[in-house]
């Protein structure tokens, strides 16, 4: 089994908060926009990071985008920030082969 995780692109990231950001461009049109955006959002945020990260993201992202005034954070940006943050070791692809 071949446990791999693929790279996200910092441009697709800041491109997604930047979409959240649009809410500001109409701000009472905007904020009923979030209604729509934040559950896309959030599942936009699980299937790109995926695992408890992404889950937990996920619902932070939901959270942050359905409330009034929340739209700045950029919360797909960070996540990509923490994930290459991390120590090399622990971006190394994990191998398992014949179940061992």
């Amino acid at each position: 089994m071949i446990k791999q995780q693929t790279s996200t692109s910092l441009i697709f990231c800041v491109l997604m908060d930047f979409i959240g950001y649009a809410s500001y461009a109409l701000p009472v049109l905007g904020e009923f926009g979030d209604i729509i955006w934040a559950p896309i959002s959030a599942l936009i945020f699980f299937r790109t990071f995926g695992g408890w990260k992404g889950a937990f993201g996920g619902l932070f992202n939901f959270v942050e985008e359905i409330l009034p005034g929340l739209d700045f954070i950029p919360s797909f940006t960070i996540m990509w920030l923490w994930q290459r943050m991390k120590k090399p070791q622990q971006r190394i692809t994990t191998i398992k082969i014949n179940g061992r």
